[in-house]
């Protein structure tokens, strides 16, 4: 889902600095450029870490997906408050840029769920879940 985002992204990231450049100067652009880039890597990191947690077990995929949603959404809002201290960010630029990349993006990848991308994930057997089920298997077996 992270490579399929990449091409909206990019276009996303385009519009939102003209559109910030022309309403509100270049300090705008950055600044809605800057909102636009932290979106997709927001969610690029998103996917890279179930992907990883994926590998491990069921339960470090629920926990990578609660507790790195509150992680990450901390992280966009620190960035914010250390980007205002600078004389050329513009807060509303940049929010006018998240808030809307980011309800699109769950739109995104609500419609790419829906067609079934990521429906052919496999979680691993936790390890001593799978010895106990071969000692089960070895012991039926005739």
């Amino acid at each position: 889902m992270v490579r399929r985002a990449t091409v909206p992204a990019v276009a996303a990231f385009v519009l939102a600095v003209v559109v910030g450049g022309a309403i509100g100067g270049v300090g705008a652009a950055a600044s809605a450029g800057i909102g636009i880039g932290i979106v997709y890597v927001n969610f690029a990191t998103h996917g890279w870490s179930l992907a990883w947690a994926s590998t491990i077990s069921v339960g470090t995929v629920m926990g990578v997906a609660l507790g790195g949603f509150a992680l990450r959404l901390g992280i966009v809002v620190a960035a914010m408050f250390a980007l205002n201290t600078l004389s050329w960010f513009s807060p509303v630029a940049f929010g006018l840029a998240v808030v809307p990349a980011t309800l699109l993006l769950l739109v995104y990848e609500a419609q790419l769920v829906s067609r079934g991308v990521g429906a052919s994930l496999e979680i691993p057997a936790d390890p001593a879940a799978a010895r106990a089920g071969e000692a089960y298997a070895a012991r039926e077996a005739p």
